[in-house]
């Protein structure tokens, strides 16, 4: 393909995205339904060339900055608080819904090898982090809830990759060791781990020595992809590495990164993230067109195919299920026993976890992924794809009704220990006792009182809100109303400023800004 036609596809892929995601809000589906039915119907567009995706590069350009801003944005004390839960999860739960495919599987193709079966398993095993973002980010969870899915998202392409790296070498040799899988998975996870740890060890101390927040924000953009490409050039897992390495960057960026780089790189990022993750749904949708042509087109598909996917994607629903009831199950059997460490999610939140493995871009990849001549590849590729099809269209769409029929709250357990309003009286109180210890001179004299009020004004209103929040939610939003209306104001008359030549760009800038921020203080506060 000319490579002028090629950007002119990419350009033309964005689009699409814009009208899809608009088209997705209008009718209150989830943005990533709209993205994979667009990209779908797109493949077959007459006159469109084909799209033939590079599984390799897909992972490498996607998946690590997904999973750098997954670990980024992670609550850090949850997670190691529930991260036996996630190790079961992102671990267990991936080994057993890989053996109970494989046996599915195996059953339902006798003549099939066990080697091609086990890569069924491994390759649709791990619900994906890109889909579980698109889906968790328009439903309202416990936290707890919340911390699984996003850890196992998290980690569990690891194991997945060695569960496929090492069905494929079977596939090719003949040869399986359960005990060389695990020995494999430890190894790889420890050594990711430790680079992940010396990336972003060195990213801190390195950041600490920059004074270009542009510098900083470029950075920090390319270290998902150095840590993900030096784990797996070293014959690591990059995925740990990258969630490793992004772990880290979580806990440091409070205090290594300035309010403007924190907020100028926010904003960069999220424009980054909304895109990929957009072009991984489209890519996901194109891709169709190949798998139907290799299957043999939609008749011969459905007529031989049709039967045994569904059973899979049944099969693959079941274990899922299986695993996390019994998990809980085991949980309830300990607390019987007097082992109460850990409290079991109850029905309902097991239903909901259960229902939440959306498939994604990691199981595609490897699919494609897959050498020419490995038994069963087209009929692998095909159920991979419809796997990815009915996760994010059936359960990606129904996740909001099942959460709301489990009528979830939060335990006590899992609540902070102060509120936002608390939170805000005890910063507040901290920031007067700075400004007390230094708004009198060495001769006890009062240099800063209208500073001194200012604070103890601040400080008073805002502990007696956060002990009065219910009485003065009404009038604080009535509050924020006024200062938003002011703003509003101040920005058109500041327009009418410029545009009648009274002020200069660069007033119109610095002016501008001081409003924006304002504005954006009040919608935060407002809310």
């Amino acid at each position: 393909m000319d490579p002028t036609h090629l950007f002119e596809l990419v350009i033309g892929m964005f689009v699409a995205i814009i009208a899809l995601h608009y088209a997705a809000h209008s009718f209150g589906l989830p943005p990533s339904v709209a993205l994979l039915a667009g990209g779908a119907m797109l493949a077959f567009v007459p006159g469109l060339p084909a799209i033939a995706v590079d599984p390799g590069l897909v992972l490498v350009i996607f998946l690590p900055p997904l999973l750098m801003d997954g670990a980024w944005s992670i609550a850090l004390r949850p997670l190691r608080r529930h991260m036996i839960g996630i190790a079961s999860l992102a671990i267990g739960a991936v080994f057993f819904t890989c053996a109970v495919l494989g046996a599915v599987t195996h059953l339902l193709f006798p003549s099939l090898p066990w080697a091609a079966c086990a890569a069924l398993g491994a390759i649709v095993s791990p619900p994906d982090a890109i889909s579980a973002r698109a889906v968790l980010q328009r439903v309202k969870l416990p936290r707890r809830l919340q911390i699984l899915l996003e850890g196992e998202s998290l980690l569990n392409d690891a194991s997945g990759l060695v569960l496929f790296r090492f069905a494929v070498a079977a596939g090719v040799t003949g040869a399986f060791s359960t005990v060389d899988v695990a020995g494999s998975f430890l190894l790889l996870a420890a050594g990711g781990a430790l680079v992940g740890i010396v990336v972003g060890t060195v990213w801190v101390l390195f950041i600490r020595r920059l004074r270009d927040e542009y510098l900083i924000i470029a950075a920090t953009t390319l270290l998902s992809w150095a840590s993900y490409l030096l784990g797996e050039q070293i014959h690591v897992s990059g995925v740990i590495a990258t969630v490793t390495m992004g772990l880290i960057l979580s806990w440091h960026q409070h205090t290594v990164l300035s309010a403007s780089t924190r907020m100028r790189g926010t904003s960069f990022w999220t424009v980054i993230i909304f895109l990929m993750e957009a072009a991984v749904f489209i890519l996901i949708g194109l891709s169709l067109r190949g798998v139907v042509e290799r299957g043999g087109g939609f008749g011969v598909v459905i007529a031989t195919m049709g039967l045994p996917i569904l059973v899979i994607l049944l099969a693959l629903t079941v274990a899922r299920f299986a695993w996390i009831f019994g998990s809980d199950g085991v949980i309830k059997l300990c607390n019987a026993l007097g082992l109460n460490r850990y409290t079991p999610l109850g029905a309902a939140g097991a239903t909901v976890l259960s229902w939440a493995g959306v498939r994604g871009v990691v199981t595609l990849a490897l699919a494609l992924s897959l050498p020419e001549g490995f038994p069963g590849r087209d009929f692998i590729l095909v159920t991979s794809f419809a796997v990815i099809l009915g996760t994010v269209l059936v359960q990606g769409t129904t996740l909001g009704r099942v959460i709301d029929w489990a009528a979830l709250t939060e335990p006590e357990s899992e609540k902070a220990r102060l509120t936002m309003s608390q939170a805000e009286a005890a910063m507040a109180k901290a920031q007067l006792a700075t400004v007390q210890s230094r708004a009198y001179d060495s001769q006890g004299n009062l240099i800063h009182p209208q500073l001194l009020e200012r604070y103890q004004r601040r400080a008073v209103m805002i502990v007696d809100y956060a002990e009065r929040t219910e009485h003065y939610v009404p009038m604080l939003q009535a509050h924020f109303d006024v200062v938003l209306a002011a703003v509003a104001t101040g920005r058109r008359e500041l327009i009418r400023l410029h545009r009648a030549g009274d002020i200069d760009d660069e007033t119109l800038d610095e002016l501008e800004r001081d409003l924006d921020l304002e504005e954006l203080s009040a919608i935060s506060a407002k809310s």
